[in-house]
């Protein structure tokens, strides 16, 4: 996958910037947002703001209550987390065991751009770039299994999980965990790959 998205409608404009606010906390749980604000921050009419609304709610960030209107979704509570948390991992070994052997130079290539980005932004404190990178980077381990559904699937478990992102203090250790995965897979030692992906995935 390449290490730069690029969306192409005004949706997914609008979607990513949604995203990316909510990532970043500049929109918190619970905020509501309107349809009508929006369309003027962005300069267009209420549709794609409408369909950026489902999208992002089909990606666990947004809620969309009827008769009540849109706001941001709340993070797992510290009951549901652990769930969250073992749900995510199961997707994501289950795809990295099934791909192991039919990795290819070309995959790591993609993955090391990836992971060069994750250093960058650590190296200058910005996590609001190290979330992106640190998503796209799972994103494209999922989007590796021929099997399309588990997108689908891992996504929302993903956003959720990836909502504030502050579980470090060090924050270069989450460049040193993908570093782990990388290395491991290039070694071609599968348990040990498994193993720091588990370990990142928290």
């Amino acid at each position: 996958m390449p290490a730069i998205e690029i969306y192409r409608t005004l949706p997914e404009q609008i979607a990513a910037r949604l995203r990316q606010d909510v990532l970043s906390s500049k929109l918190k749980p619970g905020d509501p947002l309107r349809e009508i604000d929006l369309s003027e921050r962005f300069g267009v009419s209420r549709g794609p703001v409408r369909e950026a609304f489902r999208q992002l709610s089909q990606q666990g960030l947004l809620v969309l209550e009827p008769n009540k209107g849109v706001r941001v979704a709340q993070n797992p509570s510290v009951e549901v987390r652990p769930l969250v948390v073992e749900l995510r991992r199961k997707i994501e070994v289950f795809v990295l065991n099934s791909i192991f052997q039919r990795i290819t130079a070309a995959d790591l290539e993609d993955w090391d751009a990836i992971l060069a980005n994750i250093k960058a932004a650590c190296e200058s404190s910005d996590v609001d770039a190290l979330t992106e990178h640190d998503l796209r980077f799972h994103q494209a381990i999922i989007r590796s299994h021929d099997d399309k559904d588990l997108f689908a699937l891992w996504q929302p478990i993903a956003m959720r999980m990836m909502m504030h992102y502050n579980r470090l203090d060090d924050i270069m250790e989450s460049y040193r965990e993908h570093k782990r995965i990388l290395d491991a897979i290039r070694a071609d030692n599968k348990q040990v790959a498994i193993k720091a992906l588990e370990d990142n995935i928290q």
